[in-house]
């Protein structure tokens, strides 16, 4: 593929990159706005056209909607295709995925029933509103707790081990103390049964009758009370612990821009950067 330099570009072309992939300009970020506007309002009328009274009252005019944001959500991942300067890049990395699903349930609903209704995964586009009004502290407490899951993965692993032997056995008591007739018609069912009672949900809809059904079920559901806690337990104490020092105290984080790298789409570059961090571009 060949990669034409930012700087040898049109100047339409960088003009256009600058107002759909940058939001320190007033165009770029009243764009970002509009098209914030335009997701929720998107979103919006899909969930009103799965409304029955009002699908049947104005579901053309609602399906005429929906095919308009299509068609503006359409031209503009288009558009950002033709500005970026490596349109691949794009279209792969998670903004360009999520941009490109945006419009696909559209084109399903061609040929299946109902398909429109998935339009409702716009909503993941609203993710751009932590670079355009600069929430990247969000992000960063968001990177916190990923980091205290992935400590504690192995601790969690085995607790849920622990707990799936737990609903098994569990589940194989139940299917021979209270049999088909009450419902527990296999061991897959009775299986499912125990879970929906350690986890305190509830359904209803399979119950024990017999008297020592009742009482591993009332087991069941008091172990279920302890086991919740456990694994909010497990990310809160890696979470409480603090991050050793292997060396001077931590300067304040450095002052950062939202410059979306033009190669490699990498957004808030420090205000000093010359070189994009991820792909080293110069900027």
């Amino acid at each position: 593929m060949e990669i034409r330099p930012r700087d040898s570009a049109p100047g339409w072309q960088r003009a256009a990159y600058s107002v759909i992939f940058e939001s320190d300009t007033r165009a770029g970020r009243a764009f970002d706005i509009v098209l914030l506007a335009a997701i929720v309002l998107s979103v919006a009328t899909v969930m009103l056209d799965s409304v029955r009274r009002i699908n049947a009252e104005y579901g053309p005019v609602l399906r005429a909607v929906e095919w308009l944001f299509t068609g503006l959500f359409l031209v503009e991942y288009l558009a950002r295709l033709l500005v970026v300067r490596r349109p691949l890049t794009y279209a792969f990395s998670l903004l360009g995925i999520i941009d490109f699903l945006s419009t696909v349930p559209a084109l399903l609903a061609l040929a299946f029933a109902g398909g429109q209704y998935l339009l409702a995964i716009r909503i993941l586009r609203l993710l751009r509103m932590f670079r355009i009004f600069k929430l990247g502290q969000f992000v960063g407490q968001g990177e916190f707790i990923v980091s205290a899951l992935k400590a504690s993965r192995f601790k969690i692993v085995v607790f849920l081990a622990a707990v799936l032997m737990l609903t098994v056995v569990v589940g194989t008591l139940m299917y021979v103390v209270e049999g088909g007739e009450h419902g527990f018609t296999s061991i897959p069912k009775s299986v499912y049964w125990a879970i929906v009672t350690v986890t305190t949900v509830g359904y209803g809809d399979i119950s024990p009758v017999s008297i020592l059904g009742q009482t591993l079920a009332s087991l069941l559901m008091i172990m279920g009370y302890a086991i919740i806690a456990v694994p909010t337990g497990i990310v809160s104490a890696q979470m409480a612990t603090p991050a050793p020092q292997t060396g001077p105290a931590t300067p304040p984080p450095p002052a950062y821009r939202q410059f979306v790298c033009h190669v490699c789409q990498a957004p808030e570059h420090r205000v000093d950067a010359e070189f994009c961090w991820r792909c080293g571009e110069k900027l």
